[in-house]
């Protein structure tokens, strides 16, 4: 042990800089903590949704389909609902579109376009989709319709993720 002395303007010195420290690291730790909790969460993200919608049910004819999740911004917790058009292809595999256009966003629905029957139509600047999503040349949209994936589980249809539509 060393001889130095210490005198009491050090002591002091010493101990309530170390005093001070621990008091600040107990005020701050808690607010550190809750800026950064949300991103430490694990979350379960790319996980398929149930939908309300039995596959038995499902035709040629695209449906919308509503279906509801458990959404968390941050702190934030709410229920989203999202929608999708589902149909049955030719060959049986299930198509999941987003209705959302590609042009700019505006909402997409089936069949209700009296010019032009049997494709999906957006009225905010008069785009146009085939059934299978892509978009007809000459109109607005540049891009054809995301697609869901999807997986059927005792007979209801899940969605999962939107996927750039391969069909371009």
């Amino acid at each position: 042990m060393s001889k130095r002395n210490v005198s009491r303007r050090q002591f002091l010195n010493y101990t309530l800089t170390g005093v001070g420290g621990f008091m600040a690291a107990g005020i701050l730790m808690p607010m550190v903590r809750f800026a950064i909790d949300p991103v430490l969460k694990a979350s379960a993200s790319g996980g398929f949704i149930a939908t309300s919608q039995k596959v038995s049910e499902l035709t040629a004819e695209p449906i919308r389909v509503d279906y509801t999740f458990d959404q968390i911004d941050g702190w934030y917790e709410s229920q989203v609902t999202n929608t999708a058009w589902v149909y049955k292809a030719d060959d049986g595999n299930i198509v999941a579109l987003s209705p959302v256009c590609k042009h700019l966003g505006c909402t997409v629905a089936w069949n209700t376009d009296k010019e032009h029957p049997e494709q999906f139509f957006c009225p905010c600047h008069m785009g146009r989709y085939e059934k299978s999503g892509v978009n007809v040349p000459g109109t607005p949209p540049s891009k054809p319709l995301d697609v869901y994936e999807t997986q059927v589980k005792d007979g209801i249809l899940y969605l999962g993720l939107l996927k750039p539509h391969k069909g371009a």
